[in-house]
């Protein structure tokens, strides 16, 4: 009997060290096929996206036209990603957030985007360091207009333009300093008339500006084609500055300006786009403008106006990116200037 006993208890053990082993064949054989789980080092497509933020579409689109990255399947046959493609999407993304274009770059090693990701960072820290610089010197026109050195603050608007170049002064001293002189004005730092002050003070330098870029086309008339640009505002905009900068930027993008001012009825507006056989009608909006007039002003010039004739509306005035307006063009940086006008001289190009 104690044998039978010994038999049976004998008879387990086996089958308990086959169970083990087959276990154990089975783990084996799960780790060696990737596409049968998911193991640590496998992330699903979810999970890529957010810790990537590209999202899933992006990855199938650049799985098709790139070839990267190469997803491994799932027992699901759903696509899973090795930690390496992960942390090369990883850089792909940020050089992407500093403006690189992912046709550029994925075909590129780890190696080459950590040297480029490196590169970035450095030009980063520059672009810092002079944003920083500049701050700086913007604080220091406001102290000028605040202390009223008349004489010093046109020697340095003067130095900034003549050091920065057109373009880069508008955009970059221009453009927040008309901002932060109506700050301080509202705020009571400034009075109207030293408010007053920087914009004749402006205003005379990129009128010069702007008659220095005029002499340069006429003195060579041929070249790529220009469009004739009318440039106001509506009659409830008084603000001028915003329109100046427009037309400073406009002019050197080789646009034939025009400007009639501010303050400007719609139906003059058509008048004399016109009369004046021009393509592109300018208006500038600040954000003091009432929402419901700039678009029912803009929606009555558009149904007025010669449908050939573009409107380009630009601004910080809320109701320009509130909503969107058919057949009206919305310009919410003037730094979109330039590709604006390149791209209406690209369709326009073959029709002269």
């Amino acid at each position: 009997m104690a044998s039978h006993i010994r038999g049976f208890k004998q008879f387990d053990l086996d089958k308990l060290d086959i169970t083990r082993e087959l276990e154990s064949l089975l783990t084996t054989k799960k780790c060696m096929n990737p596409a049968s789980s998911n193991p640590p080092d496998l992330f699903g497509i979810a999970a890529v996206e957010r810790d990537t933020g590209l999202s899933k579409d992006t990855l199938r689109v650049w799985e098709r036209r790139y070839g990267f990255p190469v997803p491994l399947r799932d027992a699901n046959d759903e696509r899973v990603y090795p930690t390496s493609q992960v942390e090369k999407l990883r850089l792909l993304r940020r050089l992407m957030d500093g403006g690189h274009r992912p046709g550029k770059i994925v075909a590129k090693s780890v190696a080459e985007l950590s040297a480029l990701a490196a590169e970035q960072g450095s030009n980063q820290a520059e672009a810092k360091a002079v944003d920083s610089a500049l701050d700086e010197e913007l604080a220091h026109l406001v102290e000028l207009l605040r202390t009223h050195q008349a004489d010093a603050l046109r020697e340095t608007l003067t130095g900034q333009l003549m050091r920065m170049g057109i373009e880069q002064f508008v955009i970059r001293v221009a453009a927040p300093m008309s901002t932060l002189t109506g700050e301080a004005w509202a705020r009571g730092d400034l009075q109207i008339h030293e408010e007053h002050l920087f914009t004749e003070q402006l205003t005379h330098l990129l009128r010069s500006a702007i008659n220095n870029i005029a002499r340069r086309h006429a003195a060579a008339p041929t070249g790529p084609v220009r469009p004739r640009v009318l440039l106001t505002t509506f009659p409830q905009e008084p603000h001028s500055l915003g329109l100046l900068m427009a037309e400073t930027l406009m002019a050197l993008g080789g646009c034939d300006c025009m400007s009639l001012g501010v303050q400007t009825p719609v139906s003059d507006i058509v008048t004399a786009a016109t009369a004046h056989q021009v393509d592109i009608v300018a208006l500038s909006f600040s954000p003091v403008m009432n929402s419901a007039q700039v678009v029912d002003g803009l929606l009555t010039l558009r149904s007025h106006l010669d449908p050939a004739i573009e409107i380009w509306a630009g601004g910080s005035c809320p109701a320009l990116s509130r909503r969107a307006l058919s057949k009206v063009r919305t310009l919410r940086q003037l730094g979109a200037i330039e590709a604006a006008v390149l791209e209406w001289r690209a369709r326009h190009a073959i029709q002269r």
